[in-house]
């Protein structure tokens, strides 16, 4: 297995980027609510760029969001760093911040079901099945890392279950995100990624190929509200902006589907 420079240190900077938060709020005006911080899984990078534009336009709030890994945003959330929503691509890592009193139990809601795609660049020929990517013409094949990145876990899971992990390992590239493993294939220096089928589906060029769900486990994303105070309140009215049919709309573009709207199509 191949990782890149910069994932191989990942998890020690994370103090460092706790640190660069927390002054970047101190030296901001405190607005009284005007403005809400949210830590956000980075396939949700598309989709809540526009649910916090018409969340803002609708509300005088604007969110700013910090698209990352979840685990690497939960360990953040757990050293102190100032985020008042964090939206999680599996439950685990908002568990993990409500187990450490960061954030509200209460809060917490799953607010959609992740679907990961094998995503080619145009010019190479996209896999068939799943079993394809042992072909020669995938020379590196991206997925987030699976350490801290539920996208990479699942993807992990799924090449397991098919069988072909232990052929292909010495090609897998391993990427900070599921939003960094695209850039990879789209700036080819991977044929193959698997990435969220929310950065798929706004992707011009190339083609993909849905996974099966049932070969690796529900990427149940949840979301929880941290902290006190009225950013805190702000970002309840984010979290129900979400969830409402407006937010929900905006999501179902994305293919962010709840386990309920799936089975009604």
């Amino acid at each position: 297995m191949v990782t890149d420079s910069g994932s191989r240190d990942t998890l020690e900077p994370v103090r460092f980027v706790v640190l660069v938060v927390m002054l970047a709020a101190a030296c901001s005006s405190k607005s009284s609510g005007r403005t809400v911080r949210v830590a956000a899984a980075s396939d949700l990078s598309r989709a809540f760029e526009e649910i916090g534009k018409e969340f803002a336009t609708r509300t005088g709030i604007t969110p700013e969001f910090n698209f990352g890994s979840s685990g690497l945003l939960a360990k953040q959330i757990e050293q102190g760093a100032p985020y008042f929503l964090f939206a999680a691509a599996n439950k685990a890592f908002a568990q993990q911040v409500i187990a450490a009193g960061r954030c509200d139990g209460a809060s917490s809601r799953m607010y959609a079901r992740g679907r990961i795609v094998v995503w080619t660049p145009s010019g190479i020929a996209a896999p068939v099945k799943l079993t394809d990517l042992t072909d020669p013409r995938f020379k590196k094949i991206a997925i987030a890392n699976p350490e801290h990145a539920p996208y990479g876990t699942a993807a992990k899971q799924a090449l397991e279950k098919v069988g072909v992990w232990s052929q292909i390992e010495d090609r897998v590239v391993l990427a900070e995100n599921v939003q960094a493993t695209m850039l990879y294939a789209r700036e080819r220096n991977a044929e193959a990624a698997l990435v969220a089928l929310s950065l798929a589906v706004v992707t011009d060029g190339g083609a993909f190929l849905p996974i099966d769900q049932s070969l690796h486990d529900p990427l149940d994303q949840q979301l929880v509200v941290c902290g006190n105070g009225e950013e805190a309140d702000a970002a309840r009215q984010l979290a129900n902006f979400i969830s409402s049919r407006e937010g929900r709309e905006i999501m179902t573009r994305y293919g962010f589907l709840l386990p309920s709207e799936q089975m009604g199509k």
